[in-house]
């Protein structure tokens, strides 16, 4: 049947996202709610003089402007890994756009209105917004050392070292290769641009909170306001229906603190959702500066890596610390290399703090570390696919001594995108090739629990805490439930996004869900069925051993009878139900340098066929394919849209997206006018999606998780096809007109 697993039926929820009918944060009635405005200032950083609040209160319809003084003392600080962030600015302002104050409005244009006339008598002072003027000796500090107490880099704007190697120190020796290229490359700060906005509200509940949020996490921020606010869990309630789209920005904490405690404050509801504008200065995707050095010997293969990364990370570290950290970490990529020596630093600036994004740090460093051994090809006169082929891990090979070994037949992606992007076929005048490998770490530890129940009538109901941004959870674990349960796609119901209703989950990134929360459910119907053995076996008087329940039969002897049939007869007339409850954990591993291996390894090939124009600069991508291995394809046609949507936002990176900001660290670019992201103009002539299915992965059914890994190598396999085309090498990204425009003319 289509709608069992390895169909590809309608997809769950996806009428309502289509239609409008789905309701988002923002659509969410409550006519009581006051509009809270944020008060930011103009310039990146500001020492705060005095904030009067006088004239935004006369404003009709304002019931108050929260500031600083109405906040406990000392300010709660929060963050995922450091509680650095305050609720407002203390003292002084970090990033352009952090709020200093907010005002609450019976009207939005009340709010708007009184946020305006919120006077705040400030000292701008010198902002540092770039890698360089961060790391400059003497260089104004991002956070002082009194919020990072016993820090020995306290004193720099390097919040926290990543060192990883392997092999012998000796061996990254230049002379111990028969060729060395040393490069260093750079990547643009990007935003993630989801369509929804980010948006909160939060009302008094009794004796405790309900928050909405547009977050990834429900859990995790219901852990973050018990401790902020001083409440029990029970008593924190957080709802996060399905955002609009996420991509690693709403996984943490932003402004729902800040709502909570207005709303405690106004004892109503409060509800602030964030312009297209502000979204771009809450969230955004690390910039970095990669240098790295590739040894090699005469045939092509590996003899070392060294990789020097530094990331700018913003005013606090959210969660980019772990980016840095775990991004970093499969930086030589899915290849065997005898020595390696990794070395990623976060580094603080006056700029937007920044988050996760699809791809979890691995694009920054895959872009230099692909784009270089392409440079090695060329050098060696080898072609660049063969090249890769001689140094790919094989399966089973622990191509990270400490990690997870290679899980995959990653040599059959590469080999698939090859022959659809008709590597080495003549080409037209103009045009050029290129490939790249991208392979990006799964979950290091996890945890999730489900409850199935399988009503009277032989419908269902799965009860799980991950977040459906769009990637389509709804619908595989609607699958696995139907698959296992017998029930028909139609007559399974999912719920999420409610702490007080669904059982926890960690979080929702990594690609995890698939295969944590999937086994979650499958361990759960598992449990059902055990329970309808017990059943038949007393329907049908045979030993329990006897009978086999699977894939929504059960076997009595010669007889298959579907569950629900069995169901029916063993409730009898009081009907009832059968729970099953499932769980799923990856435990940490404290002695790793994540704190966990790998679940599973995202691979990816992508393959790229470019025209360039060389009286323009403009590069017109003709083919684009991109190969994953996937492990099992649980839902075909959700695996394909998830790569195809990957590969585009790679291509935002790659051709035209970056932040722009002027001296006094205000971003320019803000919106949608002004900041470029791809169109249907702007998309490959042809894009063909593929995947590499071996049942090889720790998900139901043999299944991995994906929808990143078609990212991570879109820049490295761009600029080869660039170079190709024309022999011109780019290392610093995007990729736009006028950059490739200015090579062409400045190569001799």
């Amino acid at each position: 049947m289509n709608d069992r697993v390895g169909g590809s039926p309608r997809r769950v929820g996806g009428y309502g996202r289509v239609t409008g009918e789905q309701e988002y944060v923002a659509d969410i009635a409550a006519p009581d709610a006051l509009h809270v405005k944020l008060v930011t200032l103009d310039c990146a950083r500001a020492r705060i003089v005095s904030i009067d609040t006088t004239d935004a209160e006369r404003i009709p319809g304002v019931k108050f402007v929260m500031t600083p003084a109405y906040l406990p003392t000392p300010i709660p600080r929060f963050g995922p890994q450091f509680e650095d962030r305050p609720i407002l600015a203390v003292g002084e302002t970090r990033y352009h756009g952090e709020p200093v104050a907010a005002v609450a409005a019976e009207t939005k244009d009340a709010a708007e209105s009184a946020a305006r006339l919120v006077k705040v008598e400030y000292e701008a002072l010198p902002a540092v917004v770039t890698l360089a003027a961060a790391l400059v000796d003497g260089a104004p500090l991002v956070q002082g050392p009194e919020v990072r107490p016993g820090d020995p880099l306290s004193t720099t704007n390097v919040l926290r070292e990543h060192r990883v190697g392997w092999g012998e120190p000796e061996a990254l020796e230049a002379d111990k290769a028969d060729l060395v290229i040393e490069n260093v490359y750079d990547f643009p700060m990007v935003t993630q641009f989801a369509i929804e906005p980010h948006a909160f509200m939060a009302a008094p509940d009794g004796d405790g909170i309900v928050v909405w949020s547009t977050i990834q996490h429900p859990n995790w921020l219901q852990r973050v306001l018990s401790r902020i606010l001083g409440l029990p869990l029970s008593k924190v309630r957080v709802l996060s229906p399905d955002p609009g789209g996420a991509f690693g920005g709403k996984q943490h904490a932003k402004y729902e603190p800040l709502v909570a405690m207005m709303a405690l404050r106004a004892g109503r509801p409060v509800r602030l959702v964030l312009t297209l504008e502000e979204t771009f200065q809450a969230v955004r995707r690390a910039a970095a500066t990669i240098r790295v050095r590739t040894g090699f010997h005469s045939d092509g293969t590996f003899v070392f890596q060294d990789i020097a990364a530094d990331y700018l990370i913003g005013a606090y570290a959210d969660i980019a610390d772990r980016v840095v950290g775990k991004g970093s970490y499969p930086g030589c990529g899915s290849y065997r290399v005898p020595a390696a020596r990794i070395l990623a630093r976060s580094v603080l600036s006056h700029t937007t703090p920044s988050t996760a994004f699809r791809g979890f740090g691995a694009p920054q460093v895959n872009w230099a570390v692909e784009s270089n051994i392409d440079a090695g090809a060329v050098a060696l006169g080898i072609d660049p696919l063969e090249l890769r082929l001689r140094n790919l891990a094989r399966r089973g090979d622990p191509f990270i001594p400490f990690d997870t070994p290679a899980d995959g037949d990653w040599e059959q992606a590469a080999r698939r995108a090859a022959e659809l992007i008709g590597w080495g076929t003549p080409l037209m005048p103009g045009r050029g090739r290129g490939i790249a490998f991208g392979i990006k770490s799964g979950p290091t530890t996890g945890l999730s629990y489900s409850t199935v129940r399988l009503l009277a009538d032989g419908s269902v109901v799965v009860y799980a805490g991950t977040s459906d941004m769009g990637q389509g959870a709804r619908t595989v674990l609607a699958q696995i439930a139907a698959d296992e349960l017998g029930a028909p796609l139609e007559w399974v119901t999912v719920v999420m996004g409610d702490t007080a209703v669904v059982p926890y989950d960690q979080q929702t990134s990594a690609s995890r869900s698939t295969v944590l929360m999937g086994n979650s459910v499958l361990h759960a119907c598992r449990e059902i069925q055990a329970r309808l053995q017990s059943m038949a076996a007393r329907l049908y008087g045979v030993e329990e051993s006897t009978i086999v329940v699977e894939r929504g039969i059960v076997r009595v002897a010669d007889l298959e009878v579907p569950i629900p049939d069995v169901l029916v007869r063993g409730l009898g007339r009081l009907g009832g139900e059968l729970i099953g409850i499932g769980e799923m954990r990856k435990e940490a591993d404290p002695e790793h340098p994540l704190g966990g291996s790998a679940a599973f390894f995202e691979f990816n090939c992508t393959a790229i066929e470019a025209e360039v124009d060389r009286e323009t600069g403009d590069i017109a991508v003709i083919r684009h394919v991109t190969v994953s291995d996937v492990g099992k394809a649980l839902n075909p046609l959700q695996v394909r849209m998830q790569d195809d949507g990957a590969a585009i936002m790679g291509l935002g990176h790659t051709l035209m997206e970056h932040y722009i900001y002027d001296d006094a660290g205000r971003i320019r670019n803000l919106g949608a006018i002004d900041y470029r992201i791809p169109t249907s103009m702007d998309l490959p002539l042809e894009l063909v999606s593929d995947m590499i299915e071996n049942e090889d992965g720790p998900g139901p059914y043999g299944s991995k998780g994906m929808s990143e890994g078609a990212l991570i190598p879109v820049a490295a396999a761009v600029a080869a096809a660039v170079r190709d085309a024309t022999g011109v090498v780019i290392r610093d990204l995007p990729l736009t007109p006028e950059r490739v425009w200015a090579a062409l003319r400045d190569r001799p």
